[in-house]
């Protein structure tokens, strides 16, 4: 004997299954895919904005002998033949005069490096995972609610029908 709510739960358990199983691979591969696409534009406007040069400590490093990085002062010659000037940081334990490479914007500023494409395959695998973990949950979520909600009708039902049955049966034993 099956009670109806147990056929219930147990089309919504094959209805939820078959989410999970068609809906994690496409949810965190598109996901995942815009993720990469959209860190991969990044990368290649970055890359066209900004360029590598090489440029030469002009102080040492300010005392700390520690193996972080420090803000120098470094100079450089642009396209145009300027000397330019700007801080970078660098190992604390640069010497005066050696040369680092630097990036500048369009406009000749120090920058930071741009994104990799490492990074970028990094962010689509990063995102496309935690898309799959939010699918599971989901699937997981929803199972123990539907089991939840359920059981709470069965229970009603049970006490509801141990109302009607429990005074004909202790009745049995009072005699």
């Amino acid at each position: 004997m099956i009670r109806p709510s147990d056929r219930l739960e147990a089309w919504i358990r094959r209805f939820l299954m078959l989410i999970l199983v068609l809906g994690l691979p496409v949810a965190a591969l598109s996901a995942g895919l815009t993720a990469y696409e959209s860190s991969m534009r990044t990368v290649q406007a970055q890359s066209a904005e900004r360029q590598e040069v090489t440029a030469r400590l002009t102080s040492n490093t300010k005392g700390v002998k520690t193996d972080g990085k420090q803000q120098v002062q470094v100079r450089w010659t642009d396209e145009n033949g300027r000397v330019r000037t700007g801080t970078t940081l660098v190992n604390s334990r640069t010497p005066e005069g050696a040369t680092v490479p630097v990036w500048l914007d369009r406009e000749g500023a120090i920058t930071s490096p741009p994104m990799t494409t490492l990074t970028a395959r990094t962010n689509g695998w990063f995102v496309g995972g935690m898309a799959a973990v939010g699918v599971v949950g989901g699937f997981f979520g929803a199972r123990a609610g539907t089991r939840r909600v359920l059981d709470r009708r069965r229970y009603a039902q049970w006490d509801t029908e141990w109302d009607l049955v429990e005074p004909l049966w202790s009745a049995r034993f009072r005699r």
